[in-house]
């Protein structure tokens, strides 16, 4: 199966590259990677809003991140045209909005990973990976991640 055959059998749509809030590019190609610029996450089209550990529990944390991941596919097939093209997810980097306290980013940050994984496949979606915790993210967002895919 094809990444977009997974996709629609997840019953998922990929959305158009979100143009950016600030001074960058949703994207950069050097050579065979692909570096696509952090996205935060969004429900019904905002920012989602909320601090893990205070105003939101892992799980909520772990759908935003889900959504996510489909934001960054979307780049990413605006970037290559193709996402059978991805030979790997190479990295993700995960930022979550959270208290001092809060100790399950990686639980969060699962969200995508799985979804890379299951849209990939094991060998192509599994990836490197950090998660952190940080005291705020831009417009108040709960998770915000960008990811490293190579690609032909």
């Amino acid at each position: 199966m094809t990444p977009a055959d997974r996709l629609q059998e997840l019953g998922i749509t990929l959305p158009p590259v979100a143009i950016p809030a600030a001074a960058y590019v949703p994207f950069v190609r050097t050579g065979k990677l692909v570096f696509i610029s952090g996205h935060i996450a969004k429900r019904e089209g905002k920012a989602w809003v909320g601090q893990l550990g205070l105003t939101m529990a892992t799980e909520e944390g772990k759908a935003a991140a889900r959504a996510i991941a489909i934001d960054l596919m979307g780049t990413l097939q605006a970037a290559v045209g193709d996402l059978a093209k991805v030979k790997r997810i190479v990295k993700v980097l995960s930022l979550v909005n959270s208290t001092p306290t809060f100790t399950e980013h990686h639980l969060v940050t699962n969200g995508c990973s799985e979804l890379l994984g299951a849209v990939f496949g094991a060998e192509v979606g599994a990836h490197a990976r950090s998660a952190f915790g940080v005291a705020q993210l831009p417009m108040g967002a709960c998770v915000e991640i960008e990811l490293i895919a190579e690609v032909d």
